[in-house]
């Protein structure tokens, strides 16, 4: 009698920083016995401990984890490169069990994963760094005149459509340097055919009302600072304009070791601009409408109810 093949499951925890996706991950895992792996693009990076909250030794203890801390600042990473390391690893997972999890809040990572992404040239570290230092030096509007420069029919499409895209620096850097590298128009790569995938997703989003999330944000952010947050900036600060370091929790003290600002305000700003960035991910994530979004106080229970309802 031919054996009856097991449908893969990927349960997907997604949702806003600080909101507790590490906790309820490590519950699924030890619940399902199986492994995390994870989806948040500033966790791959070893030099980034404190500033992106990697889980702790603890948590990282009580089941197996996947991408943390696994890359170098130093190393041209993308989310293609993700995507091509990521589907060998779960058909390797799910040949040992067939629900597997994933969990991050890196949402453009997210979707490589579970719908594919479009297959882009590798952008150099010079482009990069030079992209970077242009930006630090002009801001915004730098980033909007190269874009629509280099792909002025996809700045268009995004003004229409999308205009939150455009005073977003990380992925309008990322739209040109692709450019840059490619000497042709970021757009020009899109709507690619994709690989199939052999999971059916999962897709679970935590969320909180506006002021419990920004409260947790504040008290993430002052942990990090009596954890060792400046040290670590201050150590990486020769590193200042590489890709990797253009984010939350990095630029603002990279400006206070540059005296540009106080810690003070260095601070008040890593809490100002973490808050904008949990927005925008809850953004991302609300447009997918197969998310089941439950409270971050929500009762394991009824969560894996949700799930048993698929897997059963």
């Amino acid at each position: 009698m031919e054996q009856l093949k097991l449908t893969n499951y990927l349960i997907v925890i997604v949702g806003p920083t600080a909101i507790g996706k590490t906790a309820l991950s490590i519950q699924l895992a030890k619940y399902f016995k199986c492994d995390i792996v994870s989806c948040d693009s500033r966790q791959f990076f070893k030099e980034m401990a404190v500033g992106t909250a990697v889980p702790s030794a603890a948590e990282l203890s009580q089941a197996p984890h996947h991408f943390i801390q696994n890359k170098s600042i130093t190393e041209n990473y993308n989310v293609g490169d993700y995507e091509r390391e990521v589907l060998p690893l779960l058909d390797d997972l799910f040949s040992q069990n067939n629900v597997q999890i994933v969990v991050g809040g890196s949402g453009l990572y997210v979707d490589a994963i579970i719908k594919g992404f479009d297959e882009f040239p590798d952008v150099s570290d010079e482009i990069k760094s030079e992209i970077n230092a242009r930006y630090n030096e002009k801001g915004i509007e730098y980033l909007q005149e190269k874009l629509q420069e280099l792909d002025p029919d996809y700045f268009d499409f995004l003004q229409q459509n999308n205009p939150q895209t455009l005073v977003n620096q990380q992925r309008m850097k990322r739209f040109i340097g692709v450019s840059m590298a490619a000497k042709a128009p970021y757009s020009s790569f899109l709507n690619q055919e994709k690989n199939k995938r052999n999971f059916t997703p999962i897709l679970i989003g935590l969320e909180a009302p506006r002021e419990e999330m920004y409260q947790r944000i504040n008290q993430r952010v002052d942990l990090m600072m009596n954890n060792g947050l400046l040290h670590e900036v201050a150590g990486l600060k020769s590193h200042q304009n590489l890709n990797a370091l253009q984010t939350v929790g990095y630029r603002e003290l990279f400006d206070y070791l540059d005296e540009k600002i106080s810690l003070e305000e260095a601070i008040e700003e890593i809490k100002k601009n973490t808050r904008r960035f949990a927005k925008r991910q809850l953004t991302w994530f609300k447009r997918n409408e197969h998310t089941q979004w439950f409270s971050y106080k929500e009762p394991l229970q009824n969560i894996l109810n949700y799930i048993n309802e698929f897997t059963r």
